[in-house]
């Protein structure tokens, strides 16, 4: 008699052990006992950094000269500050140019970066390597200079110096001009 005509013979006994075997592959599913774990970081917080500056002259004149005659020479300083958590890319240009009578084209002007405060310590302008952000003619300055990276509370000072030449023609007698200057800073 073969296998299957011994079960077919005994449907009692066949169900039986299937039966039998069914649950044992049950509980034995059914109890697989498996680890888990857990872990987070919670509060994950995100802020902005901000770009600010402070100008110790805001809104005020750095230099400003009367009854100039040929030879004078009048300067300011002024200090910039990235009063901001961020560094930023700092640059200065020129607005607001008023030189009806040409006198800005005989004017020469010199801008110095004096340095980074140190501390409390002052930088000194006007050493034997100066470095000079502009020096030409007062109207030539058109194009914005690039002042260097600035971190998060850098503060330099800046020397303006503007000097009438010595060659100037007595048509310029009794004429002016005026400029603004600008500071601007895009983060680095």
């Amino acid at each position: 008699m073969s296998r299957l005509s011994a079960l077919a013979a005994h449907p009692r006994r066949t169900l039986g052990a299937l039966a039998v075997v069914l649950a044992a592959v049950g509980i034995t599913v059914g109890s697989g006992a498996t680890f888990t774990a857990h872990s987070a970081n919670p509060a994950n917080t995100f802020t902005a950094g901000t770009l600010t500056m402070l100008n110790s002259k805001n809104a005020a004149v750095i230099l400003s000269s009367g009854n100039m005659k040929p030879g004078d020479s009048t300067d300011g300083t002024v200090d910039i500050t990235n009063t901001g958590s961020v560094a930023g890319n700092f640059k200065l240009s020129t607005s607001n140019v008023s030189d009806a009578n040409g006198l800005l084209t005989q004017l020469d002007l010199k801008i110095e970066d004096c340095g980074l405060y140190n501390g409390s310590t002052v930088p000194a302008c006007g050493g034997s390597n100066p470095n000079l952000v502009y020096t030409g003619k007062a109207s030539a300055f058109t194009t914005a200079a690039s002042l260097g990276s600035f971190a998060s509370q850098a503060k330099h000072r800046y020397q303006f110096t503007v000097t009438m030449p010595t060659t100037i023609s007595d048509t310029y007698q009794g004429k002016t001009g005026s400029v603004q200057f600008d500071w601007d800073a895009v983060t680095a």
